[in-house]
């Protein structure tokens, strides 16, 4: 008797719930290593991934990528996602076609006719479902907002502070500033009749081969009930792309951007704080700063970060002379109030000018005159927002990378 083959890996991949796509890009990105760690929960290496490569990973096959939109005006990291380029970027909206994406799986293809959102739990006397023609057949509005990614300028902790930390070193580019068209999330619980009693919600997306098949994050009633925190079916005029979360994705401003659930097929609505993997593990700050929050490993990731980035390639290269800078400063707390620049690493600041109008939820934009020099320099921003915080000098270290927003020395050789 002859010896037995060996198990075809994609029989083994697609028993263990993978999409042929996934398997494919997971195959061209890594080899069967990465199709077999993602299997079986093994971490897959860096290296293996370049997912935390400084410059973009090669880009998939047409057809096998893990999202729609073109990588090309990207930075691909790995399979985690596409890093937008600001200096793609011109005005106070990011276009579709240049907005970051940020998966734990890959896009989903929705079909909207079978599609629904059930909301449950204890907090809701009985179940029910909601359509697509439901969802937008209420009251809608649109509101101007920047996302962002917890792990925006992670390769941060690294390049400026020589601690590297874990995940994918997204520089500053995890980030985008759009117009979000939707029904407030409040709305909908009051459809459900959530009682009182109500402590959190648990949002839940579609994308079965993320993270406890279905990727998820917890919110505090008081935020679901914030009249900016929607149920997003309309991005910058337009419905919402697939790559974004069509048909309906949470938008929670000013929050990191995984609580803004992508593909959203349910809430659960609980009389009690709810703990799932986004709240106890990961999306956590963990470190000697960062005292553990109930069944949390540390300080649970929330509120995002003051922060201001150029709008450069990093490292930038320059003729010398004069030179327009542009680039981009954001806050949870609401509209910047200043930018300061320095070429001499903060030893002295200037102002720089914002440009255009400013949303109390959005980005602004910021520009400057900087007559270069020849040689290697760094260009630092500092940013201030109204209501009186500032980037910090130092960020205590957590090993995910979390929440960074030290002012950035951006690398500029002038020639």
């Amino acid at each position: 008797m002859g010896a037995a083959q060996p198990r075809p890996l994609w029989e083994f991949a697609h028993e263990r719930g993978m999409s042929r796509r996934r398997f494919l890009w997971l195959l061209s990105a890594g080899g069967a290593s990465a199709v077999l760690a993602a299997c079986t929960g093994t971490r897959v290496p860096a290296e293996t991934l370049a997912s935390t490569a400084p410059a973009a990973s090669a880009a998939p096959d047409v057809g096998t990528a893990p999202w729609f939109k073109d990588p090309e005006p990207f930075i691909v990291r790995g399979t985690s996602g596409l890093e937008a380029r600001l200096e793609n970027m011109d005005g106070l909206i990011t276009p579709e076609r240049f907005f970051f994406v940020r998966n734990n799986s890959v896009s989903l293809d929705v079909d909207v006719e079978s599609w629904s959102l059930s909301i449950t739990g204890d907090a809701v006397p009985t179940e029910i479902a909601l359509s697509y023609d439901d969802v937008l057949a209420m009251e809608s509005r649109t509101l101007e907002a920047y996302l962002e990614c917890a792990g925006n300028h992670r390769a941060m902790f690294d390049l400026v502070n020589g601690q590297a930390a874990e995940g994918t070193q997204w520089g500053t580019g995890a980030v985008g500033n759009a117009t979000w068209t939707g029904v407030p999330l409040a709305d909908v619980l009051g459809e459900a009749g959530v009682s009182d009693d109500a402590v959190s919600v648990i949002l839940i997306g579609m994308d079965i081969e993320s993270p406890e098949a279905g990727f998820r994050r917890v919110i505090p009633i008081k935020k679901a009930m914030d009249p900016d925190t929607l149920l997003v079916h309309g991005m910058n005029g337009a419905t919402l792309p697939r790559d974004h979360g069509y048909p309906l994705r949470a938008l929670v401003p000013g929050w990191v951007g995984s609580t803004s659930i992508k593909w959203l097929r349910q809430m659960v609505v609980s009389t009690s704080q709810q703990w799932a993997r986004n709240n106890t593990t990961s999306y956590v700050l963990i470190g000697d700063a960062y005292p553990p929050e109930g069944q949390a490993e540390g300080k649970v990731a929330t509120t995002q970060t003051i922060k201001s980035a150029l709008a450069l390639p990093w490292p930038a290269e320059l003729d010398a002379g004069e030179h327009r800078i542009g680039g981009y400063a954001h806050s949870p707390a609401g509209r910047i109030a200043t930018v300061e620049w320095s070429d001499d690493s903060g030893q002295s600041w200037r102002e720089a000018q914002l440009v255009g109008p400013q949303s109390r939820l959005g980005w602004a934009r910021f520009e400057f005159t900087w007559d270069a020099p020849s040689g290697r320099h760094t260009v630092t921003t500092r940013a201030t927002d109204a209501v009186g915080n500032t980037q910090p000098d130092q960020v205590p270290y957590n090993h995910k990378g979390y929440l960074f927003n030290q002012p950035v020395p951006h690398p500029i050789n002038v020639v």
